[in-house]
């Protein structure tokens, strides 16, 4: 029983990574290893399961009707597993999180390492995608994206307060250019702009007036996936920006990056975890949603204190 269970998650982690070597680091062992595991379950089940090229792997059709069918079975396993060594009081396990762009800056490097020091025995693997889906499917245990795209069936954890939205740019740049006083002036700048995907379309920026919602389309110079390039090419002059406050507030106090019609921008649900009502968190999970609850509520009672007047 338990060589099958070992073949099976040989086999979903060859399906996932689509790949043996990058399988093998998932598991911590050896291509070679993950290629005779999986032959030897082809063997004993009398099809073949995937299709071997000299650069990856692809799933033949019994192939993606048993990953279909295994993979579920197997979070199930894991999961109960992990609900017997919480009897241990001390939780343990892996946490695999697919984060949006632009949630990441709110994960500080210094809050992962008090999470991962208060819980020696869990493991972290953090990726940064702005693809949705079924997170389950794609292998993570839970998902950080901003609440107003998160699936109503879906239970959702606020972890980050608010946001807002800035339009920021460099003085060496308004030094060439009028600032916009209102956001249809925009289409007289040059904007670096962001997309969720490669083959998403670009961005259209929101901005609210009167209590009334609305979006422009802006001309763009420089279109990236990738928040942190945008606050770079922002930073060096190359245009106007539209980005979340919290992540320019280092640029923002050493004026750096000027903000512009911040009269049109208000305050927005912010980023949430999320994850499948149909299935349960493991102990590792709900120890990181509590910690990131437990900070989230911290920094109000921070941020509360520094707004008394001083006695």
């Amino acid at each position: 029983m338990t060589d099958d269970l070992n073949a099976m998650g040989v086999f979903v982690a060859v399906a996932e990574a689509k790949g043996f070597r990058a399988a093998g680091d998932r598991l911590g062992v050896s291509a070679s290893a993950v290629s005779q595991a999986l032959r030897k379950l082809e063997e004993q089940l009398g099809v073949v399961l995937v299709q071997r090229t000299t650069r990856s792997v692809r799933l033949t059709a019994a192939g993606e009707q048993l990953y279909a069918s295994v993979r579920p079975a197997l979070e199930e396993v894991r999961t109960a597993v992990a609900a017997v060594g919480e009897l241990s009081r001390e939780p343990r396990g892996d946490v695999r999180l697919v984060i949006a762009s632009g949630a990441e800056h709110f994960l500080r490097d210094e809050m992962l390492a008090r999470f991962l020091a208060a819980h020696p025995h869990v493991t972290l693997d953090l990726a940064v995608s702005n693809e949705t889906g079924d997170i389950v499917a794609k292998g993570y245990d839970a998902g950080i994206q901003l609440g107003e795209v998160i699936d109503r069936d879906m239970i959702a954890v606020p972890v980050s307060g608010e946001l807002k939205l800035l339009v920021v740019g460099a003085p060496a740049y308004f030094a060439r250019h009028k600032r916009p006083r209102h956001p249809r002036d925009l289409v007289e700048h040059e904007c670096i702009n962001w997309h969720r995907t490669p083959d998403a379309p670009a961005y259209r920026w929101e901005f609210t007036e009167h209590g009334r919602d609305f979006a422009v389309a802006v001309p763009t110079r420089v279109l990236t996936t990738d928040p942190v390039l945008l606050v770079r090419l922002a930073r060096a002059g190359a245009g106007l920006a539209m980005v979340y406050e919290g992540q320019v507030r280092g640029e923002l106090a050493r004026r750096e990056l000027v903000p512009v019609l911040e009269e049109f921008s208000t305050p927005f649900p912010g980023f949430y975890l999320y994850y499948p009502q149909r299935r349960h968190a493991s102990p590792a999970l709900r120890a990181f949603i509590e910690y990131l609850r437990s900070a989230r509520a911290g920094s109000r009672a921070n941020r509360a204190r520094r707004a008394q007047p001083a006695r």
